[in-house]
């Protein structure tokens, strides 16, 4: 057959007629003619090895095939599809590249926020948050390998460096820090065990009064010391507890019993409160002190009172027993003839200034000059006031 410019032999053929002979060779072309228009069909689906391994085998083919029929343009049509499968191979190199380059950047963001937890000051970590955040990017990072773009080795290999050595770092960090933690716990559970056992020798006590200061200085001593495992503080709490309500209670218990026979020991104490502040307010001095003694003697002779009414009764026996302290001075004052002449003296010097101010005012008034009657009369009232105030002082 003719080949383009060449003509070569395709074969023989061995009886039969020439349509017979002619058609062997020519379903052999239109065998090579399905194959490349298949090829041009798949071309888009087909993986770059498996066009190229069909590619290779169709060139090889299309050589110098037994074969009739228009073999130049079959070739040129297998030429064709080589360009379109290596513009085809381009793009999906190209697509391959950028999914490579995504991946990288999405491994090192991962490589980054583990590098970021461990560079984190250990006493600003949130360790159990931290310690999820941790193995869920190493998941992340698992998931991206099984089943994520590859990118090349050196890249995956310099990513997971810094991964490890971030997340043994952390690693080293957080180790250090519990067991810094268990330290700090168990001196913590030391301390409190120690107040729990003095707080439950205490609780059996009946010197109630320096007992009962000494447990609030160990409850000082409680709230002082550090904080341990929630679970060991609570227990040794209920203990301490356990050991002041015992105490407090048996005083509470003992109190209540000897307010009650002081019950009595208050109507009397009541009872002389009502005669001592009949006394107010004080008009006959002498008389105040003579009816205070007895009440005073009374109020020594009734004895204690309880707890919850002894400071406001004493509050009103001192009240009576101050206003006649206060009535004596007053009387002092108005009896010492010393303070006496210089009372009569400042007030002899007042009515002298008062006289010469309201002559002045007098004057200022006629002669219509308001301003020495403003100063006049503030210079008056200021004089009437002292006055007034060193009179009183006499009363």
């Amino acid at each position: 057959m003719r080949d383009g410019e060449d003509t070569r032999v395709v074969g023989q053929y061995a009886g039969g007629d020439t349509a017979d002979a002619l058609g062997l060779y020519v379903r052999r072309y239109l065998d090579l003619k399905a194959q490349v228009a298949l090829l041009e069909t798949r071309l888009p689906t087909l993986s770059v090895k498996e066009v190229t391994s069909t590619l290779n085998g169709l060139t090889e083919q299309l050589v110098e095939p037994a074969a009739v029929g228009d073999l130049p343009a079959l070739r040129e049509r297998l030429t064709a599809l080589s360009a379109a499968a290596a513009t085809l191979q381009a793009e999906a190199q190209a697509t391959r590249d950028a999914a490579r380059a995504q991946a990288v950047v999405e491994r090192t963001a991962i490589v980054e926020q583990v590098e970021a937890i461990a560079a984190t000051e250990p006493s600003r970590i949130q360790w159990r948050d931290a310690t999820a955040k941790v193995t869920t990017l190493l998941e992340e990072w698992k998931t991206a390998q099984r089943t994520g773009v590859r990118i090349d080795r050196p890249t995956e290999d310099s990513l997971w460096k810094r991964f490890s050595h971030a997340r043994t770092s952390f690693d080293k960090a957080r180790r250090a820090h519990f067991s810094d933690l268990d330290r700090r716990n168990s001196d913590a559970k030391g301390v409190k065990e120690g107040l729990v056992v003095e707080a439950e020798a205490l609780a059996g006590s009946t010197d109630w009064g320096p007992t009962g200061s000494r447990f609030r200085a160990l409850m000082d001593s409680w709230r002082a010391a550090p904080r341990g495992r929630r679970k060991d503080d609570d227990a040794l709490w209920i203990r301490f507890k356990a050991a002041q309500d015992t105490f407090f209670g048996a005083r509470a218990q003992v109190n209540a019993e000897i307010d009650s026979e002081y019950q009595a020991n208050l109507e009397v104490k009541l009872a002389l409160l009502e005669r001592a502040e009949a006394l107010l307010p004080i008009t006959d001095l002498a008389s105040a002190r003579k009816d205070i003694r007895p009440i005073q003697d009374a109020w020594d002779e009734a004895g204690k009172v309880p707890r919850a009414d002894m400071q406001r009764t004493e509050a009103r026996l001192r009240a009576v027993e101050q206003a006649i302290r206060d009535a004596e001075q007053a009387e002092m004052r108005r009896t010492d003839p010393e303070v006496k002449a210089r009372v009569e003296g400042a007030t002899a010097q007042l009515i002298d200034s008062i006289t010469a101010l309201e002559a002045d005012l007098e004057t200022a008034r006629a002669a219509g000059n308001a301003r020495k009657i403003k100063d006049a009369e503030a210079a008056l009232a200021t004089r009437r006031q002292w006055l007034e105030a060193v009179q009183q002082s006499q009363d």
